[in-house]
């Protein structure tokens, strides 16, 4: 289905920014703020970038390390409780 709309100036400009900073087109954009929202859009947009800095930084932990740890975490916490009980 293809509809024509027309955006205000202020809402091209906002989508081409996003755009630019998530590496997409325009129209793949607003796709994405039709369905989510301008401030989701723009949110999820910046967490990326920090995510990819993390990444690029070498600031990651790998998945199996944080399930362990998590394991971790609920087994004291259930050996904690039952101590307490």
């Amino acid at each position: 289905m293809t509809t024509e709309v027309q955006l205000p100036k202020v809402a091209q400009t906002r989508i081409a920014r996003l755009a630019r900073a998530a590496g997409r087109s325009p129209a793949a954009t607003l796709r994405f703020v039709l369905r989510d929202g301008f401030d989701a859009v723009e949110q999820s947009i910046h967490e990326n970038a920090i995510a990819d800095a993390e990444f690029t930084a070498g600031a990651t932990i790998a998945h199996a390390d944080v399930l362990r740890e998590s394991r971790n975490v609920v087994r004291l916490a259930k050996h904690e409780a039952r101590a307490t009980a």
